[in-house]
């Protein structure tokens, strides 16, 4: 099966391209604090208009700047999810809700994005010639809708590796799966079963492991979290329960998959954060807590990682060492994890009595010295699992979304409902490298994720976020220093490293972007609006 590459397409940031300069400039060992302040817009001037006409005390102006391809507008209401397939990156999954009406059932769509057509590059006459035709975006139709559930779909995901299966989860409880066929050039969708193990569902994530394919974990408002398995060649049971868990005492409002897909950490309004050992490889090394089920259980009973208004984001490094976990009062803390792979050992142990276990932080089983190998020099020992190894506090307000950068580079950016992005340096002992304020014009950061394989931009692997808010924009940023001008954006702050940014979603109340994927490459964002439209932009 063969796709249109996608392409650049500068034209559509050309109110930037005056006041950007090209120059990537590595940031310095005494930038490494550095805190990119807003400027006063208090001395802004408005500019004239060119306009003959004197608008009157009951004239309003209404610009709209569109800088996306394609759009798909089906939705009737908020567009609450979207997902992308991960091996056919141009289909994607959105959900939503049918209307305004509490008793709106929920809806979701499978759209081919394939169909959007890229933008040529035009030379810049074509933009002051008033005779040119404006370029016209394609509106795209859905290959597939989900229906089935009574109220809103606000989770969404294909499993992992091969995306063989497409679920829905719904405020209404309901996890409903779909399997997905790619054969004879076309995609096709069947309905496969139903599940429903609680009465509202906040998050759906795949598991990365493929020794475990197609299992999806969730979170539920009563606290509860699961995992299953898609079997289908089970008909009486495709969808299979794998592990349930109920440490959490108020809503589960976030989860993140360690990168081998061994274990779970999710964190909840009751300030508490359980990191599972779902498939039970921690338990045969002697590294869970005392309740048997997890590797790291803390609460806020703990007074060194209670957070005050509970959590709200979670992730796990690249490397699986840490886990950070972002919520109220812009509080992120990190906290150590067991390694679980192999470590090679100095010595064969002697033949002994084994020695009583120790204890370890948050409870963990340790065994004794003499049954322990050595760590790797400059490895995170096994006995920091539970550590709080830093706390931090940068942004003013909660910390809805945490991402860490692909390896070598060791970022982890954090995204606040105060407008601002902090990005910390994990190999300098979480130094704030960047705190971007006013990053979204003072309107909430929905998320930030970075591109993971910056394959038409040499030299940025690692370096590239992109983030959208409630201001209805997205935003991308290189992250590598502060370049020699600085770019002003919204509102009038001044921010250090935006490189591309795209508009079209109305912004504001009911109008920002609750989220967007971008595959691998970045070269192409699909977006989900709260004004019920999808949008694609391209790189």
């Amino acid at each position: 099966m063969t796709f249109p590459q996608d392409s650049q397409d500068p034209n559509h940031q050309d109110h930037q391209d005056d006041d950007m300069h090209d120059e990537n400039e590595i940031i310095q060992d005494d930038e490494i604090d550095e805190v990119l302040e807003g400027d006063d817009a208090e001395g802004d001037v408005a500019m004239d208009s060119d306009d003959d006409h004197e608008m009157g005390e009951g004239d309003e102006e209404i610009l709209l700047h569109n800088d996306s391809i394609a759009y798909f507008d089906a939705h009737k209401d908020s567009v609450f999810a979207i997902a992308q397939h991960p091996i056919y990156p141009q289909l994607i999954a959105t959900g939503g809700s049918e209307g305004e009406a509490d008793d709106a059932p929920g809806k979701g769509y499978v759209i081919d994005t394939s169909a959007a057509v890229s933008r040529p590059v035009l030379p810049p006459s074509y933009q002051s010639d008033p005779s040119a035709g404006q370029q016209q975006n394609t509106e795209l139709t859905p290959i597939f809708e989900i229906d089935g559930h009574t109220d809103s779909i606000n989770a969404i995901a294909f499993t992992l590796p091969k995306g063989d299966f497409l679920a829905s989860a719904g405020m209404d409880g309901r996890l409903r799966v779909y399997a997905v066929g790619t054969g004879h050039n076309q995609f096709q969708f069947k309905f496969l079963a139903e599940s429903q193990e609680t009465e509202e569902i906040n998050w759906l994530l795949p598991c990365p492991s493929a020794d475990f394919p197609n299992t999806l974990a969730l979170g539920a408002s009563d606290g509860s979290v699961w995992v299953f398995t898609i079997d289908p060649t089970d008909a009486a049971s495709p969808i299979q329960i794998v592990q349930s868990y109920f440490l959490h005492t108020g809503p589960c409002t976030a989860g993140a998959w360690s990168p081998d897909g061994n274990l779970l950490a999710t964190v909840s309004e009751d300030a508490s954060m359980h990191v599972f050992d779902v498939w039970g490889v921690a338990a045969a090394k002697n590294l869970v807590t005392d309740n048997g089920q997890t590797v790291v259980s803390l609460t806020e009973a703990d007074q060194r990682f209670a957070v005050e208004g509970g959590l709200y984001s979670v992730a796990i490094s690249p490397s699986g060492n840490f886990v950070a976990a972002g919520g109220a009062g812009g509080t992120i803390k990190i906290v150590g994890l067991p390694r679980l792979s192999e470590q090679p050992q100095q010595s064969k142990p002697t033949a002994s009595r084994p020695a009583p276990a120790i204890r370890g932080p948050a409870g963990r089983r340790m065994p004794a010295p003499s049954q322990r190998s050595s760590a790797a020099a400059g490895a995170e020992p096994s006995a920091q699992a539970g550590a709080i190894l830093a706390s931090l506090a940068v942004q003013g307000d909660s910390i809805e979304t945490l991402a860490f950068s692909p390896l070598p580079q060791t970022l982890l950016a954090a995204g606040s409902v105060d407008g601002s992005i902090a990005v910390y340096d994990t190999a300098r002992s979480f130094a704030v490298r960047k705190h971007i304020r006013g990053a979204h014009d003072g309107e909430a950061i929905v998320k930030v994720d970075f591109v993971k394989s910056a394959t038409s931009q040499p030299g940025t692997h690692g370096w590239l976020l992109t983030s959208c808010g409630l201001d209805g924009v997205v935003r991308r940023w290189d992250l590598r220093g502060a370049t020699a001008s600085q770019q002003t954006v919204q509102g009038g702050t001044a921010v250090s490293g935006l490189i591309k940014e795209w508009r079209g979603h109305s912004g504001g109340e009911g109008g920002g972007v609750l989220g967007f994927v971008q595959g691998e490459t970045g070269e192409r964002v699909v977006t989900a609006g709260d004004d019920g439209v999808v949008l694609v932009f391209e790189a």
